[in-house]
């Protein structure tokens, strides 16, 4: 697996293959790499392609100036900002718990990172890491991934809770039974 150094990135995060090691030294791959491309994928998100090994690789980085990472419309937030973001809201967050090792997490980050453009003016999404945030995964009793629980007024909605991958029509399908039953439009 190749290991990523870069002085211009703060944080690299990848929902492909997790990267082992990161330092602030200057921009150099472990691995000599042939045909690296850098797009942006928004602001502070860039997703970098390469080849190595005769593999093509792709991997998300995020330049991370707090500790709540954004990247296109889904919010990366730990026990600090939980208070702040979801229960302070003035709108309904939706909270996915995820890991990095989970497969199903993976399986559907293009399908939540989709609707989170397409609910942004009426939903907030924010993604917490289950392995960073113990006591948040223990409050709210989180024991499969990925798991969803919709809040509203500081509250979590009633019957909310939805546990596992499902498919982009299937999770538009239950954020929008999820809003109707909350009076969203």
């Amino acid at each position: 697996m190749e290991s990523i150094v870069s002085s211009s990135t703060n944080l690299i995060r990848s929902y492909l293959t997790p990267v082992r090691s990161i330092s602030s030294a200057a921009s150099v791959a472990v691995k000599p790499l042939s045909s690296v491309q850098i797009t942006s994928v928004a602001a502070n998100c860039h997703l970098l392609s390469f080849k190595s090994g005769g593999r093509r690789t792709r991997k998300l980085l995020t330049s991370a100036s707090s500790s709540a990472i954004r990247c296109g419309g889904i919010i990366e937030i730990g026990e600090s900002e939980f208070s702040s973001t979801v229960l302070e809201s003035d709108r309904p967050v939706l909270v996915e718990f995820v890991a990095t090792w989970c497969g199903p997490c993976k399986l559907i980050y293009p399908a939540m990172e989709s609707l989170s453009q397409e609910y942004g003016d009426k939903l907030t999404i924010v993604k917490i890491d289950h392995d960073a945030n113990p006591k948040l995964i223990a409050e709210f009793k989180v024991y499969g991934l990925p798991h969803f629980i919709l809040f509203k007024d500081g509250k979590e909605v009633p019957g909310s809770r939805r546990e596992g991958a499902i498919t982009k029509a299937k999770l538009k399908d239950y954020i929008d039974g999820l809003l109707n039953s909350i009076s969203v439009a």
